[in-house]
């Protein structure tokens, strides 16, 4: 079986490695676009990605010494911060858990298509729905011919079936269709109970899937 789980908004501050990390498979991509997107101000990366001037300015810079040298890159299950990754607590990790999450376990990601827990990432922001000119449509457009074939060869790889613990946005970062047809696709649903109803609380919801 292989998990499936989203990225996040948030990156963790700069710390020591936790384990050596692996080059991702798209890394010639993520760099690419890296580069288209440091010709943008922090007013047009505000207007990009739905975010305030100080996030804007932040990821102006990020993006700006994407390929320096001195750039900190961290496992991707270390680097983002989200509520799902404080769950996983990859912190905890012994090498044998890295071992496994690295061969059970994938993450998407807007800019590096799909990573694995060990993957060297660097600090970044970036949304699906993002157009960029040389892509010529949305990130979700553009992932989707690059990462389908890959990832439901990868879910064979580990027995056909596919825990998807993913926001329901990054499906459409692949052919989804196809991927049903090929593979077993399990989607929990978390919930809790209010009165006599049961209702989904989102935070609880990231808890869970971590």
């Amino acid at each position: 079986m292989l998990a499936f789980i989203s990225c996040a908004k948030t990156m963790a501050r700069p710390s020591a490695p936790l384990v050596t990390t692996t080059r991702p498979q798209w890394q010639a991509e993520a760099e690419a676009t890296a580069m288209q997107l440091m010709q943008y101000s922090p007013a047009e990366l505000a207007a990009m990605l739905h975010v305030n001037a100080k996030i804007a300015a932040e990821n102006a810079l990020r993006y700006r010494q994407f390929l320096d040298e001195g750039t900190v890159e961290l496992p991707a299950l270390q680097h983002y911060a989200g509520a799902v990754f404080k769950r996983i607590d990859p912190g905890s990790f012994t090498l044998h858990d890295w071992a496994w999450a690295q061969e059970h376990l994938l993450i998407t990601s807007f800019l590096y298509g799909l990573l694995r827990p060990a993957d060297g990432i660097r600090p970044y922001r970036l949304e699906g729905a993002v157009q960029l000119p040389e892509h010529g449509s949305s990130l979700f457009r553009y992932w989707q011919p690059l990462l389908t074939e890959a990832f439901i060869e990868r879910i064979k790889q580990q027995g056909g079936i596919l825990l998807n613990l993913a926001s329901s946005e990054m499906k459409d970062l692949f052919d989804w269709k196809k991927v049903e047809q090929q593979v077993q696709v399990i989607t929990p649903d978390f919930k809790v109970r209010v009165g006599n109803e049961l209702k989904t609380r989102v935070i609880y919801a990231k808890m869970c899937r971590g």
